[in-house]
């Protein structure tokens, strides 16, 4: 049971899922505040049947805060985790300033719940799309270690957060009634469209959410050889990703064996979730 713990960028898209699972699961604290930055703090939350009033993101918010649960912009991340840390507070932090930073761990439960004992106050949680990549990938590497993968990712709106996802909305909106719409997220139109490229261009063609996937992969799977050929695709949905994902590893592996490896693990993850609710 926790004293005390804070989400950070709770009236986010991500914010929003954080607050739903906690309440869903019913997650054991004592007390608990909601952190912002200024142009958010002052609203209104609902949880738990209760009404929160969002506090602004300052070093003096953290005291007395065990855990912190966060999901901001890189640069907000940059600058009030070290407060946190500072106080005692262990972050789990979801934004992409620290996940590739050596003294950072960088943690999928389902993969490598074993990095958390050796956390330094900072839990970085990967890109959507590794997380998705990596617990495919776990059960193969470990039984015929992995060389290679060529995915290729079809991401939602969602990802982009709510500003992405209004996007879609009223782009879709305003194709439908043949009206024009400034688009305040992305380049191109989403409306009725694909985009094949989310984030910014980088080293040799590639964008920076390719190149998430590419170090993120391999630093969570411990293995620096692995080779990761990504394309990321902007695709017109609210919500969910999709991957398609060529492997290829070192000991050859059947479609069967393949199978049974996947299913394993989830009998594995049944088990645990049943011992729990028991």
């Amino acid at each position: 049971m926790f004293q005390s713990i804070a989400v950070v960028g709770a009236t986010g898209a991500v914010g929003t899922i954080i607050l739903r699972l906690l309440e869903e699961r019913n997650f054991p604290f004592q007390q608990i505040k909601f952190l912002a930055t200024p142009r958010s703090a002052g609203k209104s939350i609902a949880f738990a049947g209760q009404q929160y009033k969002v506090e602004a993101l300052t070093p003096e918010a953290f005291d007395g805060v065990e855990l912190a649960i966060c999901s901001t912009p890189d640069e907000a991340a940059a600058e009030f985790v070290p407060w946190a840390v500072e106080r005692g507070c262990t972050v789990v932090d979801e934004s992409g300033y620290w996940r590739m930073n050596p003294e950072v761990v960088l943690v999928v439960p389902e993969v490598n719940p074993e990095a958390l004992q050796r956390h330094n106050g900072i839990i970085a949680s990967p890109n959507c799309s590794t997380t998705q990549l990596v617990v495919a990938l776990k059960p193969l590497h470990e039984a015929a270690r992995v060389k290679r993968v060529v995915v290729s990712t079809y991401q939602a709106t969602s990802g982009a957060g709510l500003p992405g996802c209004r996007d879609l909305e009223e782009g879709t909106r305003a194709h439908l009634e043949k009206k024009n719409y400034k688009y305040e997220t992305f380049k191109h139109p989403i409306a009725f469209n694909v985009i094949p490229q989310i984030g910014s261009e980088k080293q040799q063609g590639y964008t920076s959410e390719e190149m998430k996937m590419v170090y993120e992969t391999r630093k969570i799977l411990g293995d620096e050889t692995i080779q990761v050929c990504p394309t990321c695709v902007r695709v017109p949905v609210t919500n969910c990703h999709s991957e398609s994902i060529l492997v290829e590893t070192e000991r050859k592996l059947t479609v069967a064996e393949a199978k049974r490896l996947w299913d394993a693990v989830q009998i594995a993850e049944l088990l645990l979730a049943s011992r729990a609710e028991v």
